[in-house]
């Protein structure tokens, strides 16, 4: 995310574009967006959008925003059989939330009617900056 709106608006266009045209991985516009879907592209948004709301519900406890605002998910992908890949990063490896995020993240993602499994990877390549923070993310958190 960038400090113009007009840039946002660009980003958020393109990677909804992209992941109309490439399902069935859904990104945040700072990571790649790849692969194809046999799933219908009807029940494939509806998964994405029911996804994206219940990792919305996952906060880091020690910030008040949830871990999709603050752009620690860097790519969910949702296979043809269902199952559901995500890979997210922590603000810091020193993270005191290192072991519970990515069960809340697995939880919440699997409660998602429709997914048959969900893995999660703790990746580090990009390391988190706040940057990666949506509009939303930095207002809760007074950052301007």
């Amino acid at each position: 995310m960038t400090d113009n709106p007009t840039d946002d608006t660009v980003q958020h266009a393109a990677a909804a574009t992209a992941v109309a045209e490439k399902a069935p991985e859904i990104s945040d516009p700072n990571a790649a967006v790849t692969g194809a879907s046999a799933l219908p592209q009807e029940e494939l948004n509806r998964l994405t959008d029911e996804i994206i709301a219940g990792l919305k519900t996952v906060y880091d406890p020690e910030i008040p925003a949830d871990i999709y605002e603050l752009g620690l998910i860097y790519k969910i992908d949702i296979a043809d059989d269902r199952t559901v890949n995500v890979d997210m990063s922590l603000t810091s490896p020193n993270c005191p939330s290192a072991q519970e995020l990515p069960i809340m993240v697995e939880n919440a993602v699997s409660a998602v009617p429709g997914v048959k499994e969900t893995k999660v990877a703790v990746v580090w390549d990009p390391p988190w900056d706040p940057s990666r923070m949506s509009d939303e993310a930095r207002l809760v958190l007074n950052m301007w």
